[in-house]
């Protein structure tokens, strides 16, 4: 058994994972799990550069996380950046920041390894369900990327592209410096023609119409399933392993695309840093199940933080 210490930083959020992983079993146990919205990638499609600011929040983030990580007691620690601190010029002062804080370096790892990742916290708890087909489709969607794996016990095919809910949301549905409150329906095909552009590339490389069953990971993912399931609040729980039908993810876009700031606000298990970007994630997620043709997604709550977790296992 070894207790173990996974960060993940994103483009919207930053999440901590400590548990303690048993290779022998397969289990992995956790003792502390939590979620920043802290948005590192503000701006950064624009700009190509960290914003002050958005370093602040997650550093702020890290310092909560570095008293968590010492209170457990957590023989390892690794800490993996993705989308937002691979795009930005100014990366050098995001891996001092950390360093200093948390005393490791971030790794700023490629898509690719970002798949790999997200492929193994996934599904290594659905090996033995007879219920769920395979090949899988593994769709990470992230705030600045989202990841492609097709895979059965291992991975065959990843890729990454540069679609996700903040990107997308930054680059159709922002005017005048605020989200459109909701979106005009031209703002709503040209993410839509993007997305599909973005599709049409990770086709390339992956064979995403193989797959047999869609498995979908991050906050996008578990909001449309929170929505679905008419939650009062937030449930990792009921949220973990549940399956929502292609009709009511395409149900839940259109209301969300034509829904005004107050209106998402006002859902029960909606996350206050979720509520202008939840449409396009929503969107890209639509997207993909009507290019593979999936009757339904099946929605974890593990992913590339369990991924990183058993990397140090």
């Amino acid at each position: 058994m070894t207790r173990v210490a996974a960060v993940d930083c994103g483009t919207n959020s930053i999440r901590l994972l400590v548990a303690d992983a048993d290779p022998a079993t397969g289990e992995l146990t956790d003792l502390d799990r939590r979620m920043t919205i802290v948005r590192l990638g503000q701006d950064v499609d624009r700009t190509g550069r960290l914003a002050p600011e958005a370093l602040q929040r997650t550093f702020a983030a890290c310092r909560e996380y570095a008293g968590i990580v010492k209170r457990h007691g957590a023989e390892k620690l690794r800490f993996v950046a993705t989308s937002a601190s691979r795009d930005a010029e100014n990366r050098d002062d995001f891996v001092r920041g950390v360093l200093d804080i948390l005393g490791v370096e971030p790794e700023v790892i490629t898509g690719d390894q970002e798949a790999e990742f997200s492929f193994t916290g996934a599904t290594k708890e659905l090996t033995g369900r007879h219920d769920l087909a395979r090949p899988y489709l593994v769709v990470d969607i992230g705030g600045g990327s989202t990841e492609f794996v097709v895979g059965d016990d291992h991975v065959r095919a990843a890729r990454s592209v540069d679609v996700g809910c903040v990107r997308m949301t930054e680059r159709h549905l922002v005017h005048e410096g605020a989200v459109s409150d909701p979106p005009s329906e031209d703002r709503i095909a040209a993410m839509r023609a993007d997305i599909e552009a973005a599709l049409d590339l990770a086709e390339r490389t992956v064979p995403l119409r193989e797959a047999r069953t869609l498995v979908g990971l991050a906050g996008s993912v578990t909001t449309v399933s929170a929505i679905d399931q008419g939650l009062p609040e937030y449930d990792s729980e009921r949220i973990h392993h549940s399956r929502v039908p292609y009709d009511r993810v395409r149900e839940i876009t259109e209301r969300l695309l034509r829904s005004t700031h107050a209106e998402r606000a006002a859902i029960p298990s909606m996350h206050p840093g979720r509520v202008d970007v939840i449409g396009a994630g929503a969107l890209v997620l639509l997207a993909i199940m009507e290019r593979i043709g999936a009757r339904e997604v099946v929605v974890s709550e593990h992913d590339i933080l369990d991924g990183i977790a058993w990397s140090m296992a």
